[in-house]
């Protein structure tokens, strides 16, 4: 059901936060325990959630049904360019990545408890290689549904109270002190979100200590409602690689939404 055209695969040493999982069936699957927006939560959560949308509106999305051009860059200017669809659960923290490739069709789904490949394989060819599945669909799944991901992820959460500048824009840093190690169990490396200090909008993501101490930054362009009194989400997606105060380095990946 798509189209793809291979130009050349870039090769990337980076791996992302992973909290991964899905089961075999072809539908999303619901969590019995979802995101409570109704919880009490810091001020700058609450702006976010504004922001985005407004609370009312996260608690009624069940479904995004996403469809999109995807760009894997390397530095001589070549490009792996794809179309995929894009299946988020805000709620339940899930998200299912399909396509068609030459090699055959892929599902994946990605969820708080497990990463599973539903079919296909999960080193697909048009990923660079050293980018993993679950580090590819981690970063998209967080920072399209960054204001339940800051609620879940609130307690130790501390927010800057000096903006800093990156790239022109001011942003509040949130993220937890730099003496926390990552989760024994998880491996997670340390996350920073960077809040717009003029629209309060959680539209970066910083994932510092990944391996072999890399850093990506992941940013979200043009927010726009998926409906009409929905909920606000990006058009556009970019990865980088980048140093250890968010600024970018190297585009990796671009994502556009139809």
């Amino acid at each position: 059901m798509m189209n793809w055209i291979y130009r050349t695969i870039w090769l990337t040493s980076v791996t992302v936060l992973v909290v991964a999982g899905c089961e075999q069936k072809q539908q999303l699957r619901q969590q019995p325990h979802k995101v409570d927006v109704s919880v009490d939560k810091p001020p700058y959560i609450s702006q976010a959630i504004e922001a985005a949308g407004g609370p009312r509106a996260w608690a009624k999305t069940k479904t995004l049904d996403l469809d999109c051009v995807v760009t894997f860059y390397q530095p001589d200017g070549g490009f792996y360019l794809t179309e995929q669809h894009h299946k988020i659960n805000p709620l339940s923290n899930l998200i299912r990545l399909s396509a068609q490739e030459p090699q055959g069709k892929f599902v994946w789904e990605l969820s708080p408890t497990g990463f599973t490949v539903i079919e296909g394989t999960k080193q697909g060819d048009f990923l660079p290689a050293g980018l993993k599945a679950e580090d590819f669909a981690q970063a998209i799944l967080d920072i399209t549904t960054t204001p339940l991901r800051l609620i879940e992820r609130k307690t130790g959460l501390i927010r800057s109270a000096e903006p800093v500048k990156i790239e022109g824009q001011w942003y509040y840093p949130i993220g937890r002190p730099i003496s926390d190690k990552p989760d024994s169990k998880t491996h997670r490396p340390n996350l920073v979100y960077y809040q717009n200090r003029d629209t309060f909008l959680v539209d970066m993501l910083l994932f510092a200590g990944t391996d072999k101490g890399a850093c990506l930054t992941v940013r979200g362009y043009n927010y726009h409602e998926v409906e009409k009194g929905g909920i606000w989400t990006p058009a556009k997606i970019e990865i980088f690689m980048a140093d250890v105060r968010g600024v970018c380095q190297k585009r990796l990946v671009k994502i556009d939404y139809q």
